[in-house]
């Protein structure tokens, strides 16, 4: 993992900063996703009535499970900020779910740093467009505008912003 500067952030403004690596998505991820949701819904954990029933064919994820994933995806990818003490997820400004995960899918992450800004003494404002690519499928699963807050020691703070 790529570790940076605060003072190396903004730079970064404007670039994909992190292409994860493939996480398979397979019926038992879903099943426990559906166990601590208590979202049953057949789609999700039917596989027979799933392939009978639904256009997808077969069972699919959550797209809550997918957003989930975000977390692990950041984590494998995004350059660890050397001054941050912590990360806290602010939340998002679009979500859109694209196409289904079917189950047994790959799927990885894409983080374009979007904008950042500096807030109080120690917090910095990141903004990422992020999409969630199927491998071997033309659309996403998802995209999203997703921000967090970098938390660091104020002594830190670059000087001048």
């Amino acid at each position: 993992m790529r570790e940076i500067s605060l003072t190396e952030v903004e730079g970064l403004v404007g670039t994909e900063v992190g292409v994860s690596d493939w996480l398979t998505v397979d019926q038992p991820m879903i099943d426990l996703f559906a166990k601590a949701t208590h979202d049953h819904q057949f789609i999700h954990v039917d596989p027979e009535r799933a392939l009978a029933e639904s256009p997808f064919g077969g069972t699919i994820a959550h797209g809550f499970l997918t957003l989930s994933l975000l977390s692990a995806m950041n984590f494998d990818c995004v350059p660890r900020i050397r001054e941050q003490t912590m990360g806290i997820n602010y939340g998002f400004d679009r979500i859109r779910f694209m196409s289904p995960v079917r189950s047994g899918s790959r799927i990885r992450g894409h983080f374009t740093l979007a904008e950042t800004r500096f807030r109080g003494a120690g917090m910095l404002m990141t903004t990422y467009d992020i999409s969630i690519e199927i491998e071997n499928e033309k659309k996403p699963a998802l995209t999203a505008i997703w921000i967090t807050i970098v938390q660091f020691d104020p002594k830190d703070r670059p000087e001048g912003v």
